[in-house]
């Protein structure tokens, strides 16, 4: 599937399944209301309407059910009737599973979408992580032929009129980042090195009219990033921080997406065991997310300024390594002791989140990262898990992923009882925990936000993105669709803006939460 251009289409138009392969998807319930007048053209000669509703009518989805409607050139597919509140209303999963078992096999084929108007945006994030870019099977580099997938969206419910052109675009720019995130996290150290991700950020630059900033190697020392550059010092290719940067005209705010981009992730010193490591070329998942959304944010129109900043680093083993016991001086100011090299995240997060609020700036800190192995087991395979200083911000994570179908759910946010776990006798801070049992998703986040000050006025919201970056052996794409939609208010786009969980503006209740004066941010 490597090769696969995805198209939204506002009609497929019609065509003999024979020539064109078809996979028509949905809820039971909305299938049953497409009238075959529309379906016809897309599946004479070969099925009739008889036997479309038969089709139908012998489908029980549980939680789905698909049924062949001539050969392996047509199929009709039947989502989950129904959801539970911690799922979306979309059954964004169950999407992009289907599409990968019941899509007939062809060089061009078609999809026929069937949902409500507030279901297709996710629904087309979920469409596009069933085609993956990248590969290096030996057959897909001999084959020349380029294949298509036409999407097409039949909309039921209300504002059940033709999908716009306007709409289109922003499916097209969300999809073309969640396949983006998607590719760097699938492609190996060995092609995916600090260097060639370096090279990513500078082609989305080049693409968006924006020259990136970028410190890298012993610049980073010399200018304080002790947590970037002493997790990525041993590696061939040299840690950098990186920013690409939106400032237009008569923005309001400042917004900074801070992305852990670990290229690979032996432990360092603390090294990974030999079931463990395999996988860590997914580290970068943040990094990857942040670049996906800002070159889908920025095409469709961000009003407010806009940085995305890049940790990037290779933690691995070398003569030059950080050792258990060595003390790094952060960006914040605040020295670090090294008592787990394999905590190597938030110390790049913590340099990063420290140049977002000095440098840039920002009024809210968004920081996105495969931070902890725990965070699966708090909050599972399929949901991300959000800790931030603001009550109606985490609401509004989870809200954003419903709409989307990048799902997430709270930690615990309590610093006064959990952020001790890091004490040190010798520096500032330990920088991983004492008690492995005692929440250690939160606090690997407490970490970062400490960096910044427990008493900073800002918005914080730190999500952890493990689990759901990657399904079995591919990359999801996952945070692309999540940010945009956080987000969406400060969007020109009328979609982002629909699947937005925000109002205009957003009282953050900091007061509430850590005992300072509320604070409002808008999102417009």
């Amino acid at each position: 599937m490597a090769s696969v251009g995805l198209q939204f289409q506002a009609s497929a138009g019609d065509a003999d399944p024979q020539s064109r392969p078809l996979l028509l998807l949905g809820q039971l319930q909305h299938l049953h209301r497409v009238p075959w007048s529309h379906v016809r053209g897309k599946l004479q000669p070969r099925v009739t309407e008889e036997l479309w509703q038969a089709a139908l009518a012998t489908l029980n989805p549980n939680p789905t059910d698909s049924c062949p409607l001539h050969l392996n050139c047509a199929t009709v597919a039947a989502l989950p009737s129904r959801v539970s509140r911690h799922n979306s209303p979309s059954a964004a999963h169950f999407i992009t599973r289907l599409v990968r078992t019941c899509l007939p096999p062809g060089t061009h084929r078609c999809i026929l979408m069937v949902c409500e108007q507030p279901e297709v945006f996710a629904s087309a994030c979920a469409l596009a992580r069933a085609f993956p870019l990248f590969t290096h099977r030996s057959g897909a580099s001999r084959r020349t032929e380029k294949k298509t997938v036409m999407v097409e969206f039949f909309l039921v419910g209300q504002d059940n009129g033709p999908v716009e052109v306007s709409t289109l675009q922003c499916l097209t720019s969300a999809t073309e980042g969640v396949r983006l995130a998607a590719r760097i996290v699938d492609t190996p150290c060995n092609e995916m090195n600090t260097d060639i991700f370096l090279e990513e950020i500078s082609q989305v630059g080049k693409e968006l009219g924006i020259i990136p900033t970028i410190i890298r190697d012993e610049q980073l020392k010399t200018k304080g990033f002790g947590g970037i550059y002493g997790v990525g010092k041993a590696a061939l290719h040299p840690p950098a921080l990186a920013v690409l940067s939106h400032t237009p005209d008569g923005a309001t705010q400042t917004i900074a997406w801070v992305g852990k981009g670990i290229v690979y992730d032996t432990g360092g010193l603390s090294i990974k065991g030999k079931t463990t490591m395999p996988g860590m070329k997914r580290d970068c998942g943040g990094a990857a997310a942040i670049l996906g959304a800002f070159r889908a944010a920025i095409k469709q129109g961000f009003k407010d300024n806009l940085h995305a900043v890049f940790c990037l680093a290779e933690n691995a083993v070398g003569p030059n390594a950080t050792r258990p016991d060595d003390i790094h001086l952060l960006y914040s100011g605040k020295t670090v002791e090294i008592n787990n090299t394999d905590a190597e995240g938030r110390l790049v997060l913590a340099d990063g989140v420290s140049y977002a609020c000095k440098d840039l700036g920002a009024d809210i800190i968004v920081d996105v990262a495969t931070l902890t192995g725990a965070q699966g087991i708090a909050t599972g395979k399929y949901h991300a898990a959000v800790l931030t200083n603001s009550a109606e911000w985490e609401a509004a994570c989870v809200k954003a992923g419903r709409k989307c179908g990048d799902l997430v759910h709270p930690l615990v946010y309590c610093p006064e009882l959990h952020f001790s776990e890091f004490t040190s006798a010798v520096a500032d801070m330990k920088n991983s925990v004492a008690d492995r049992d005692n929440s250690p998703s939160s606090c690997a986040g407490l970490f970062i936000a400490s960096h910044i000050g427990f008493d900073w006025p800002g918005v914080w919201v730190h999500l952890d993105i493990a689990a759901p970056v990657h399904t079995g052996e591919r990359a999801t794409g996952f945070g692309v669709a999540l940010l945009l939609a956080l987000f969406g208010r400060a969007s020109e786009d009328p979609l982002l803006n629909l699947v937005s969980p925000l109002d205009s503006e957003v009282d953050t209740q900091e007061g509430d939460d850590v005992g300072r004066d509320s604070k409002r941010r808008r999102l417009v």
